[in-house]
């Protein structure tokens, strides 16, 4: 497969190889009549062979993955094997033409090159080997052009100008990420998974940019770039303290990944004397800044926080009161995935597999017999809060689809248990009557294109 990204690519040659393994299980992939997975790959490298009817791969794929993320059934194997990327030599210093100025010292961005001294009294510099990441900014610099670098790549540099992703055109396919021989100079961003460059390791090659299949790197002013680049860096870097924050919040706060007993425990013991009826909060102003540490500077304030938590699902949680069911039948009539079964005189059995914790049963029981519950983050002004909200019936919510992202795959149109998502065309519509905001297409969107927020 070492050809592959030769033969779909504009490139003289593969710059890092790149070995598929693919398999598709045809007893599976016979129950797909929609085949998203023909719409999801960017170089049309999976087809349907009219002579036996059954899905197949070319060699051109080039192990993106978007049709085993797109495909309902899970039928697509693959396994992508990426050699390391072909760097260029380490830029060759002329010690005879080398002036020891110091430029290639202050242009270099890893520190990689020191000035040498010798007995003699001579000076000159000497790059790393192991650092360099051979992005040839000692090259351009160099005055007496003592340093010779390019080897293997062009030194093409337009104006000043720099290489950006374009992330709302972005498919996520990490082709650019493969074909860079500059390490550092592509990374992915950890929020929404989408690779971006920062402009001070890039060599401006334009590798990644013959290779990305939906022409979303370009160039760009070099103002922009560093903006941008600053931008996703900063937004990660917010990303990962709230992350790992939440985490020791949940653990601190109320046993989160332990038990949600322990939870609803743990909390109402703050409200022993108050009114409990199906609704209790826990102000976490206090603790969210004591593990943030203040560590985003001196004057943060909680409440830029808030919306990061919000409608964040922590966990979802029904149960059956035995002694209150009669095992009448009416929420079995009404479930729509099927979850109740019904054995009478015996209580109701919830299957929590396939529960989709929508609600409806709760609001159909005469008796109170059963009980449904989220665990979630709010803000209210500038408190945030920790809190449990049982379910009076089925949930409600607001649905938010990004059109810009959505492949339509039709994931979410063959999961959802009502038929609330539509697909017309090359796109998807949304029936909000007949959704109960159960939130399994948001869970299993693989490009995160469906948010619901607003809970209540």
């Amino acid at each position: 497969m070492s050809v592959m990204i030769d033969s779909y690519t504009k490139t003289p040659r593969p710059l890092r190889d790149v070995d598929v393994e693919s398999s598709i299980n045809q007893s599976k992939c016979a129950n797909c009549t929609d085949k998203p997975c023909l719409e999801s790959c960017p170089i049309e490298a999976i087809y349907v062979d009219p002579n036996d009817g059954f899905t197949k791969i070319k060699s051109t794929c080039f192990g993106c993955v978007l049709c085993r993320n797109a495909c309902p059934y899970d039928a697509i194997h693959m396994d992508v094997d990426i050699a390391e990327p072909i760097k260029e030599n380490v830029p060759n210093i002329n010690t005879k033409l080398c002036k020891s100025c110091g430029a290639c010292v202050q242009a270099c961005k890893t520190g990689s090159i020191k000035i040498h001294a010798v007995d003699t009294g001579e000076a000159y510099s000497v790059i790393n080997p192991d650092t360099c990441v051979r992005c040839g900014y000692c090259f351009r610099v160099c005055p007496t052009d003592a340093i010779k670098y390019g080897q293997l790549l062009p030194k093409t540099v337009k104006g000043g100008k720099v290489i950006i992703v374009n992330q709302d055109v972005c498919i996520g396919c990490m082709t650019c990420t493969r074909v860079c021989p500059a390490t550092g100079a592509i990374n992915v961003s950890k929020t929404n998974k989408l690779p971006y460059i920062n402009p001070g390791y890039c060599a401006r090659c334009e590798e990644c940019m013959h290779s990305c299949p939906s022409t979303a790197i370009k160039y760009s002013s070099r103002k922009k770039a560093f903006k941008l680049y600053s931008e996703i860096k900063s937004y990660d870097m917010v990303s990962e303290i709230v992350d790992k924050d939440m985490k020791r919040l949940s653990i601190d706060l109320i046993g989160l990944n332990g038990s949600l007993k322990k939870i609803s425990k743990t909390l109402s013991l703050e409200f022993d004397d108050a009114d409990y009826e199906g609704y209790i909060q826990y102000n976490v102003n206090d603790m969210m800044s004591r593990e943030l540490n203040l560590s985003l500077g001196e004057n943060i304030e909680i409440k830029k926080f808030g919306k990061l938590f919000e409608s964040y699902l922590i966990n979802r949680g029904i149960e059956v009161f035995d002694k209150k069911c009669i095992a009448c039948g009416e929420c079995l009539n009404s479930c729509p995935t099927g979850a109740i079964s019904l054995d009478a005189p015996k209580p109701i059995v919830i299957d929590e597999n396939k529960c989709v914790y929508c609600g409806r049963c709760v609001g159909d029981c005469q008796f109170g017999a059963i009980r449904a519950y989220d665990d979630y983050f709010h803000s209210k002004g500038c408190d945030l809060f920790f809190s449990r909200s049982d379910l009076k019936g089925q949930r409600e919510a607001d649905f938010s689809l990004a059109s810009e992202k959505c492949q339509s795959c039709g994931i979410c149109v063959k999961n959802c248990p009502t038929d609330a998502l539509i697909p017309e065309g090359d796109k998807v519509t949304f029936n909000e009557e007949n959704c109960i905001y159960c939130r399994q297409c948001e869970a299993i969107c693989p490009v995160t294109a469906i948010k619901l927020v607003n809970f209540r």
